[in-house]
Parts: C-alpha cells; structure tokens; sequence
C-alpha cells in the first residue's frame, strides 16, 4: 500500500498552498540536487573534526562535585549528569529504579527559516558537526543553540541567524513556534523551543547553509544520517495540509483518553546524588550499568572547524545499542491511522506522551520474558520488506549522546490487524498528531521524527504532486 493524501484545492489555507507547493518541488535553481550533494559532499570532507574518549579526569570545566558525585561545568550552566530515582505504577504493574540522567533545564531554540524565491518556499538549512553524530556533520536546523550558546555562556562566537529568532525579529513572522520534549530517558523534563519563522527581507548568505524546498529534504529524509534529529523535530511542525478523511476517534476522545492515563498513572521521579544510583559503576573513563544495558556516559575530546567553539571537552551518553521506533499504519474507513503507544519515561515532564507502536532497544527487551516485551517487537521485526512503508537509521541528538542511532521504521498492517487495541494504545490520524504538535507534551521526540518520515515515503509516494 502508498499512503497517499488527496488535496482538494479549496482545502488549504495560503499557508497550507505554500508549504504543499514546497513540498511538490522536488528539485530548485536555488540549489540543484546536484549542487546540493557536491556542497554537502564537501562539507564533510572539508570541516575537519577530531572526537577522542578520553578520561574523565581530562575533561576541561567539567568535575565530579565533591557532595553529590554529579558531573558538572564549572559555570553552573550546559548540562549535567546527575542521579534520578523513579518509581512508576499502572494496570497492575510497578517498576522502580536509579539511573544516570541528563539535567539541562535552560529551553534552547532550535529554528528554520524559510523564505520564497520564485513563488516557492525555500528552507535554509545548515551543515553541521555534532561530536556524537553518525556520520559527523548532518543537516540541521538555521538555528540550533542551547540558551548558553546564544547568550554567550560558551565565549565563543555568535551564533549565525540568531536575530530571525530571537526577540524583538524584525526580519521576521512566526509560523510555527511551540516547545517539544526530547528523549525521556536520558533527559530530565528536557524541552527546546522549536520554530519555523519566514524572512521578511534578503538573507546573508553564509557558506555553511543552504536553501532547499522541503520536497528536496523529504527526499534525503529517505536516507540514514543526514537530516539531523533538531531538524527532523523543526520540520515534524510543519502540518501535511490534507483532506484525509475522518477519523475513527475524534479529537476530544484523544484528549480525554491520553488525559485519564496520565491520571490514573504513577510515575514519581526523586533526584538523588550520581554516586548513590545503584547498579550503575564509575571507572576513570565510563559509568556504565552492571548489566552492560542501557548506556553508558563516557568523556570526550572534540574540536571542530566550524563550530562557534573549535575546541572543547564534554561528557556524552553512549547508548548500548541501536534503538527500534516503529509504527504501525492501518488504513480505518480508507483513512490511514498510526497506532501510537502512550509512553511514560524516566524523565519525561508530565506523566506519558505520545510515542511510536515500538519503541525500545530491542537486543535488551528480547531478554525480557515474553509477557514483559514491548507489546508488537515480535511483529515489527519479523516485517516483510513489502510493508515497509519508510525505514532508515537516524542519528539523535549528537551535542549529547555518541553514535544513538534509531532504527525507524513505518510498517503497514491489513485489514487483519484488529481496530481494538489495548487501553495505552490509541488509533491517530497526521492530522490529529499535526494538531498536537501545536501544544508541548504530548508527542516524544522519536514520534515526531517518524511523522517527518511518512511525509518522506508520501513524497517518494507522489502524494504531494497530487
């Protein structure tokens, strides 16, 4: 099956016409397919970058506090990797444990800025090094800076369209502008501010950026590592214009459903000290888990060519292996729906979000007794490659994790598959998420760069051209 969305012309708003013409143009003389690739072929031969583990004892700024055990920069500012107890309790089932988290409460703005050339709306995009990235440098969003970067914490130098962004923007309107949460696992409440704002007047040109036509990132959306996960949750906010058909639940069903989980679930989340987490060892170069799951947190050496700063030192979470993110697609009434699982995590900000079918490190749950595997691994790893509608290898986030990459993957299910389904789960339309993500907190990140995915296989799909 291609999943496809029918645009009726009377349907879309001047926004909606814009951004669905973008999402048409496969190729510009903006910057030609071809250009694109030697520019971007370029930038990863030529932005020379160097990352290195290293012990922590050799880490610059950084220190273990002499309380707590947490690890810490020396400004009180960036991030730290501290210790959280978590108890958690629904439908009959309880689970309690400690673990190394990542604390960075500071909302950071990650931003594209979009503008037309010829009547088409044109993306402007960035070549960047991540130190944890696969790959290295990948496309990211015009603007992606942790407040300490842009307010200068780091000393380095100024971060690059900043002024579309931040207030009073006089070169610029808001189009979409909410903040969204990034991986509840190893992030403590973590949010960033993601936005899409439209110049108002010419744009400088710098030679690490470049204007594409979302038709053209939906095409490298299609391949592994190279649109960033930033870009990815930027772009997710970007709503399909479509007339799909209605749903099987309504809107306000969703809501009180997602709603009465999140009531009827336990999920208390205590900060403790670094050293007090259990199971967990430090050595001079890893905290790692007994079991040798999960992940581990490493030091590393970094300079970079083309960053705001071109050397530096920095923890980074190493996750143990590969991730899944998965949903399931059915068509309901002739309507496509993904089967979203409501997620509680360690440390997501209130209670579960909206996440993928799937949604695990799946070498882990396949030594879990079958009764506590996440429900549908099973039928997700044994997929016929005919039903998969998208599936690549997507790096997270590279300024704070070494090589997390996430197997994503879009599965189309039959008739067969029953419309009833456990009470976490519930059947969603694009729309219905497009809608959500007008809101914070209500889909994961790991959603949101799935939901970016079926925009691609609709582009691969010829949706956008109809």
């Amino acid at each position: 099956m291609t999943i496809t969305q029918a645009v009726p012309p009377g349907a879309l708003t001047r926004l909606g016409r814009r951004f669905t013409l973008s999402a048409q143009t496969l190729d510009s003389p903006v910057t030609p397919n071809p250009v694109f690739r030697e520019w971007f072929a370029e930038q990863r031969r030529t932005n020379r970058y160097e990352v290195r583990r290293i012990p922590f004892r050799d880490l610059v700024g950084w220190r273990f506090a002499d309380s707590t055990g947490n690890l810490v920069h020396d400004s009180g500012r960036f991030f730290s990797v501290e210790g959280l107890q978590v108890r958690a309790e629904w439908e009959g089932h309880a689970a309690s444990w400690s673990q190394p988290i990542i604390n960075q409460p500071e909302i950071g703005i990650l931003g594209i800025v979009v503008k037309e050339f010829d009547g088409v709306l044109h993306c402007l995009m960035q070549a960047k090094m991540e130190p944890g990235n696969l790959e290295t440098v990948q496309l990211s969003p015009t603007v992606q800076a942790t407040r300490s970067n842009y307010t200068g914490v780091h000393k380095g130098a100024r971060v690059n369209y900043i002024e579309y962004f931040a207030p009073p923007r006089t070169a610029s309107r808001v189009l979409f502008d909410s903040l969204q949460s990034e991986q509840g696992s190893w992030f403590l409440r973590k949010r960033n501010r993601n936005m899409v704002v439209e110049a108002l007047g010419p744009v400088p040109a710098h030679e690490d950026f470049v204007w594409l036509t979302l038709g053209q990132i939906h095409q490298l959306l299609r391949e592994s590592n190279v649109v960033n996960m930033d870009a990815r949750t930027v772009l997710s906010l970007i709503p399909s214009y479509a007339d799909e058909g209605p749903p099987l639940h309504s809107m306000e069903h969703l809501l009180n459903r997602l709603t009465e989980i999140k009531a009827h679930r336990e999920l208390v989340q205590t900060s403790m000290p670094l050293a007090a987490v259990q199971n967990w060892r430090r050595t001079e170069d890893a905290i790692a888990h007994d079991s040798g799951h999960h992940f581990t947190v490493i030091a590393a050496s970094v300079a970079a060519a083309n960053r705001e700063v071109t050397r530096w030192t920095q923890p980074l979470l190493a996750p143990a292996e590969q991730g899944l993110s998965a949903f399931l697609v059915r068509r309901i009434g002739g309507v496509p729906h993904l089967l979203a699982h409501a997620r509680s995590e360690a440390g997501v900000l209130d209670v579960a979000e909206l996440g993928p079918t799937v949604q695990c490190q799946p070498g882990r749950a396949l030594t879990l007794p079958p009764t506590r595997r996440p429900r549908y691994l099973d039928l997700v790893l044994r997929a016929a490659p005919g039903t998969l509608l998208y599936d690549t290898v997507q790096s997270e986030e590279g300024g704070r994790f070494h090589h997390a990459g996430n197997r994503y993957v879009l599965m189309e299910v039959g008739g067969e598959f029953p419309v009833d389904v456990p009470g976490d789960f519930l059947w969603v339309t694009v729309g219905q998420l497009s809608a959500l993500l007008r809101h914070s907190n209500y889909l994961n990140i790991e959603a949101r760069t799935l939901l970016s995915g079926l925009r691609a296989a609709w582009a691969r799909g010829g949706a956008y051209a109809r």
